[in-house]
């Protein structure tokens, strides 16, 4: 099988997978674009940022997974890959620990102004009174939005400056915020009102886009820290700036809405320019991530899921298998492990209409029998039944109604 990595991976992954029965290609140049000629062939596709379009998908006739080496998967058309039978996998959680490090360092920097110091001390001056200003972060509210592995990363190290943690997500309870020694907020405009300092790490779709909106905004306390590591859209950014401007808000960025692709200029840079009210905006160009150690981990994580894929065919992180299945019948065969006896009980359910929604097959020590089970969607007649027992080689069938399950 040939495998394409079409992004940068570390190289000690591309060594071990080396070592697996594939033929790598490591590409790490490929574009949107190019990549749609050179799927032929590719059994299994490695990404990062690239992104992955029906069309590519269209192309790939022997594709059979796609990793995404990273926590998120918006870049690849999952609904296309679904409709090829083709799995999807990622490695969340794998750059949690740089993530949640990035974070501290924008407070830091906000309150201490570490940046506008080392630009002061390298232009030769001593600027002691203007850079003695901060407010200090201990004894202050942190609210997280969003509690998976980043959010809790973040919780988890905020004690360590003697924080209060209020958390929110939409499935966050009272008792599991508890659980992670954190308070609860009610909703997000009460986290946004109870937080000097307001961390964002929710996934972005449509049910998140914006939603640090103007109101939610408009009830931080003047002068509260504002950082976004997740995504740009996750904020209307136009009513944080209005805030930075008249009520002192200071904001650290990893994200912006119009990254460049591919340039090494920042056609927004003016946005990160110090405020007369005392505000102050911050940023990094979406580094987040990219710790050696993130890096080697998500590689890792990588290597894990194309080995088990391999070695188990099961697919570690697979986002896009149904949890649920229309199955409400099982049929448990047991049977003499024979050539054809599994193929004949297969083409009598076809012949009665019946779709197959799950196969497991258990054979026993000796080799001499098995035991199928056979998730289906109807149930089969008496008919059916007689047909596949009278088979010499069936030993028993069995048929259970399987729970209606919310």
């Amino acid at each position: 099988m040939r495998l394409l990595i079409a992004d940068k991976l570390h190289p000690r992954a591309v060594e071990e997978l080396r070592t697996l029965s594939l033929e790598v290609i490591y590409e790490p140049e490929l574009t949107r674009e190019s990549l749609e000629t050179r799927l032929g062939g590719i059994g299994i596709l490695v990404v990062r940022s690239t992104e992955v379009t029906a069309a590519a998908i269209e192309h790939a006739k022997q594709l059979n997974l796609i990793v995404r080496a990273g926590a998120e998967y918006a870049t690849i058309d999952v609904r296309a890959a679904s409709k090829r039978g083709i799995y999807v996998a990622n490695c969340p959680g794998r750059n949690a620990s740089a993530v949640a490090e990035l974070v501290f360092g924008l407070m830091l920097s906000l309150d201490r102004r570490i940046p506008d110091a080392v630009a002061s001390l390298r232009s030769g001056k001593w600027e002691r009174q203007e850079y003695g200003k901060a407010e200090g972060l201990h004894g202050k509210t942190l609210g997280v939005v969003g509690l998976g592995a980043i959010g809790r990363e973040v919780a988890l190290r905020a004690r360590a400056f003697g924080l209060n943690v209020v958390g929110w997500s939409r499935s966050l309870t009272p008792t599991r915020a508890a659980e992670l020694g954190i308070a609860h907020a009610a909703s997000l405009a009460d986290l946004a009102q109870r937080s000097q300092i307001l961390t964002l790490h929710l996934a972005l779709n449509d049910r998140t886009r914006q939603i640090v909106n103007r109101p939610v905004i408009e009830v931080l306390p003047d002068r509260a820290l504002v950082i976004n590591t997740a995504r740009a859209d996750l904020v209307d950014n136009a009513a944080l700036l209005d805030a930075v401007d008249k009520r002192g808000l200071r904001v650290g960025l990893d994200v912006f809405a119009d990254e460049p692709r591919g340039a090494r200029t920042f056609p927004s840079a003016d946005l990160l320019r110090s405020y007369p009210s005392g505000g102050l905006v911050y940023g990094t160009p979406h580094v987040a991530a990219a710790t050696d150690q993130a890096q080697l981990s998500i590689a890792t994580e990588t290597v894990r899921i194309i080995r088990s894929f391999m070695l188990d065919a099961s697919v570690p992180n697979v986002v896009n298998v149904s949890s649920s299945s229309a199955a409400r019948f099982q049929l448990v065969i047991r049977m003499m492990d024979k050539v054809g006896t599994f193929a004949n009980v297969l083409a009598v359910l076809k012949r009665h209409g019946i779709n197959l929604e799950e196969v497991s097959n258990t054979i026993f020590e000796g080799g001499v029998a098995a035991c199928a089970k056979l998730r289906v969607q109807s149930r089969p007649t008496e008919a059916c039944l007689a047909e596949i027992k009278a088979f010499d080689e069936v030993l028993h069938v069995g048929l259970v109604t399987l729970p209606m399950l919310a």
